[in-house]
């Protein structure tokens, strides 16, 4: 069998991964007052167990009004941090897969309710909820409390909150940061002329509406060491006419590049309820495909991605460098030994694990 493209070591910002399967930030909205618990020391435990190549902590909130519910984890004061190292030394005791850490402000599509409670915005009157606050005061849903519109203040509080929770992701020694600019969430909202009405310099053209998201990359730059890489998650396009699209994503993810971003992970939609979304299997490779034809830095690419043989084409095929797993890994946490079974690869485990490999690959397990 021809050696697997999908697990060959691919290096980003200067650091070395094993393999391209990257475990995508997966919300679980189970902290307490942003500060994670014990199911996330559950959580990223079995995932750091899987045998990917990194694992990025779910959406974390760089302010308590930028979490998407009141049950989101933050990364804003010493006891949100505090809480996270206790998690993080917990899984490092038993695992060496790099952390990553995706560093997000929810906007207008901040204060809901838990998904499995209906996931509706909650009024900033109730216990659970507050304010929200966007660029434009122009909610999401047209039933939805309107967000106030980010003065030059907010703007620079922001910026701040952002900086400040990249300098305690490296005291808590996390390997990479993730910036979310995806998903219908606050520099998303930015981007997009749907929910960007500013006219100021941080709206109209496609500069102006970058101008922030870029602003927020160069201060996480600035505060988190040089030698760790820092990526940015994008919607590779809105699914609406008129909205963000491909076109822009490359804009953006040249300025990004001009600037040392160290990677891209390509997603979609999120940002208006009209959006029609052709979804089935790969229907977001094709944009990860249009962005990495036009820059350099390693392109991740996510979306219904669930079998070996899938993952494997689109890294072989240069239409991305990596694959991400979400719901998918969430369903088969060790999808990354079942793929190097199927594909001829090794995939390295911890030596609690190793009996547990079947006789008919019997050099599918390396020793961690």
């Amino acid at each position: 069998m021809p050696r697997s493209k999908l697990f060959e070591p691919v290096t980003v910002g200067g650091k070395t991964l094993a393999n391209r399967i990257v475990i995508a930030p997966m919300c679980t909205y189970s902290a307490e007052n942003g500060q994670m618990t014990d199911w996330h020391l559950i959580h990223l435990g079995q995932l750091a167990m899987s045998g990917a190549a990194i694992l990025t902590i779910e959406a974390t909130a760089v302010t308590p009004e930028g979490r998407i519910s009141y049950r989101d984890v933050g990364l804003w004061d010493d006891a949100t941090e505090a809480a996270m190292k206790r998690v993080l030394d917990g899984v490092r005791a038993w695992s060496d897969m790099p952390i990553a850490i995706q560093l997000a402000h929810a906007g207008r599509k901040a204060s809901t309710d838990l998904p499995w409670k209906g996931g509706a915005q909650i009024a900033p009157d109730h216990a659970d909820g507050w304010q929200t606050e966007a660029p434009s005061a122009v909610p999401f849903a047209a039933t939805d409390n309107p967000p106030e519109a980010l003065d030059a203040a907010g703007l620079v509080r922001i910026r701040e909150a952002f900086a400040d929770a990249a300098r305690r992701s490296a005291r808590l020694g996390i390997d990479a940061v993730q910036i979310h600019a995806a998903h219908g969430y606050l520099l998303h909202e930015f981007l997009s002329p749907l929910s960007n009405r500013r006219t100021d310099e941080y709206g109209g053209s496609l500069e102006n509406r970058m101008r922030f998201p870029l602003e927020i990359y160069d201060a996480v730059r600035a505060a988190f060491p040089s030698d760790r890489p820092v990526t940015v998650r994008v919607s590779g396009t809105d699914w609406v006419e008129g909205g963000w699209d491909i076109a822009q994503t490359v804009a953006f993810a040249e300025a990004l590049e001009a600037r040392g971003c160290d990677g891209i992970h390509v997603s979609s939609a999120g940002l208006a309820v009209e959006q029609k979304i052709p979804v089935g299997p790969n229907y977001q490779v094709p944009l990860a495909r249009q962005v990495k034809a036009a820059v350099s830095m390693p392109v991740v690419a996510v979306g219904l991605i669930t079998e070996p043989e899938q993952a494997e084409a689109i890294v072989a095929t240069g239409d991305a460098d990596m694959i991400g797993l979400a719901r998918t890994i969430l369903y088969d946490p060790r999808w990354p030994w079942h793929a190097a079974a199927k594909l001829g690869a090794q995939v390295k485990v911890v030596p609690q694990y190793l009996r547990s490999q079947p006789a008919v690959y019997r050099d599918l397990f390396i020793a961690g």
